[in-house]
């Protein structure tokens, strides 16, 4: 490889942890240490940047953290940031110690603070997409959506067995924000005969007729998978309407909350970010600046980071026919 555009570097983990985190930090870590980059790991993010939280990083800093869930750099979300003020407290703390490049793991939020960052003061920047809701455009999956999936799929198969013991309809909730992919997949995987989820224009109608066909089908229990940010309305309200319209049906909700953040990463998020905290510092190396490392068709690329905030993943149709015509 030719000289590289960098020589010493930082990383960071910012907003809502992911699992898979922990494994790219190992991984920008070792691939510095590999090409003679120094590397420091600063402390909550963007705070830590502001508050010359700074600790040099080696090979054996990050021993046995790649199956760990977290974060060991933790992470936090800086009000302090969003000022011009905090931010020129970052940059005076990234000159003192010489810093010339940062991988920035996290999402659109995280991104957002980079990009404004490398405008101002112009060091580079490369982000990692570490996000559970796998709503960051430029990369096939995100760092902690797949460990998050399987949380919420084995929570979901607890929950049908107590349904169907007891002849119940569950409403579950399952994180994402303001996408649907957890809800989607989740919900295909463990047969729900249900799945509302932002991106499709859902109606108490149709849920109804769910329910009037699983009746005719011969269902005593069923499963419907909602996602956080459903726009028909909230998991409780749901639950009510359904009731008034159903006042025979047994009904419960689960919300599943941040139990899908935590946990040992699965094997696709370890592979995952290992090769994306690797990718971002090959990046950087090469002189690319305010873009994103991402898995594209099982390829390294690299997205500005403006279309990876601004773009969206689309809903894969083909999915939401299947869950469909399989919840018959």
């Amino acid at each position: 490889m030719n000289e590289s555009a960098v020589k010493k570097i930082a990383v960071f983990t910012s907003g809502g942890d992911a699992p898979g985190m922990n494994a790219a930090i190992r991984a920008v870590v070792r691939s510095a240490s590999y090409y003679k980059i120094e590397c420091y790991g600063v402390r909550e993010g963007f705070n830590g940047l502001i508050n010359d939280d700074f600790t040099r990083m080696g090979p054996r800093s990050v021993k046995n953290i790649i199956t760990e869930g977290g974060t060991v750099l933790r992470s936090a979300r800086s009000l302090e940031f969003r000022t011009k003020a905090g931010r020129q407290k970052a940059y005076d703390n990234c000159r003192k110690h010489g810093i010339d490049g940062i991988v920035c793991i996290g999402g659109d939020g995280t991104f957002n603070g980079a990009k404004i960052f490398y405008e101002e003061f112009g060091i580079k920047v490369i982000g990692v997409p570490g996000t559970i809701d796998n709503d960051i455009f430029g990369t096939d999956n995100t760092i902690g959506y797949d460990t998050a999936l399987n949380t919420a799929m084995e929570a979901i198969d607890k929950i049908r067995d107590t349904a169907t013991s007891h002849n119940r309809i569950f409403f579950v909730e399952v994180m994402g924000r303001d996408a649907g992919f957890i809800a989607l997949n989740s919900g295909l995987a463990t047969g729900a005969i249900g799945i509302l989820i932002p991106e499709k224009k859902d109606s108490i109608e149709d849920l109804f007729s769910t329910f009037e066909r699983a009746e005719k089908a011969g269902k005593a229990s069923s499963i419907v998978v909602v996602a956080e940010g459903e726009k028909l309305g909230n998991i409780y309200d749901l639950a009510k309407a359904t009731q008034a319209g159903f006042p025979d049906y047994d009904i419960r909700v689960a919300v599943l909350g941040h139990i899908q953040r935590g946990g040992s990463p699965s094997c696709a998020d370890r592979v995952l970010g290992s090769r994306l905290g690797y990718g971002a510092v090959i990046g950087l190396m090469a002189g690319k600046t305010n873009v994103m490392a991402g898995m594209q068709s099982n390829r390294l690329t690299f997205t500005p980071i403006d279309e990876a905030i601004k773009k969206h993943n689309e809903m894969d149709q083909e999915l939401l026919k299947i869950s469909e015509i399989l919840a018959i």
